[in-house]
């Protein structure tokens, strides 16, 4: 099937019309937050990170090492930690790192290496159940991809 100047031009116009009437809307990305910005205080979480608690976001983070192999879960920090950076009391949570339940089983990548996390963002104090964890913000329902 040959396409002809003429035909390409006018189905891309077609397009560009659909397009501005937003019956064909470009997919909309994942909010974006960063781990700098989830809290107010030490003990308040910002307005921000409150707006957007059961939507579907983005942090941009690294990857502490696995506790264990074939875990589905992991801490995303900041910056690169070369241990998990786990605490057994929220009392004790840093505000620089969250805890990531993947969808799947975890491919871990080097702790220095910069990844974009995508989940649905959950706040306050909860424990999860498979690993005892106490977190105070997490990342459900999450992948990630090597930035």
């Amino acid at each position: 099937m040959r396409i002809d100047r003429r035909h390409f031009l006018a189905g891309s116009a077609a397009l560009i019309g659909l397009a501005s009437t937003g019956i064909l809307a470009p997919a909309r990305a994942a909010e974006s937050l960063k781990i700098r910005d989830i809290y107010k205080t030490q003990d308040e979480f910002s307005q921000r990170a409150r707006d957007l608690v059961g939507k579907r976001i983005e942090i941009p983070g690294f990857m502490a090492p696995p506790l264990k192999a074939d875990a589905n879960f992991f801490v995303l920090t900041k910056r690169p930690m070369s241990v998990c950076p786990f605490c057994e009391t929220s009392a004790d949570w840093p505000i620089d790192i969250v805890f990531v339940r993947m969808r799947e089983k975890l491919e871990a990548v080097r702790f220095n290496r910069p990844i974009m996390t995508t989940g649905v963002l959950e706040l306050g104090v909860a424990k999860d159940e498979e690993t005892g964890f106490v977190s105070m913000v997490r990342l459900v329902d999450a992948d990630f991809e090597l930035v």
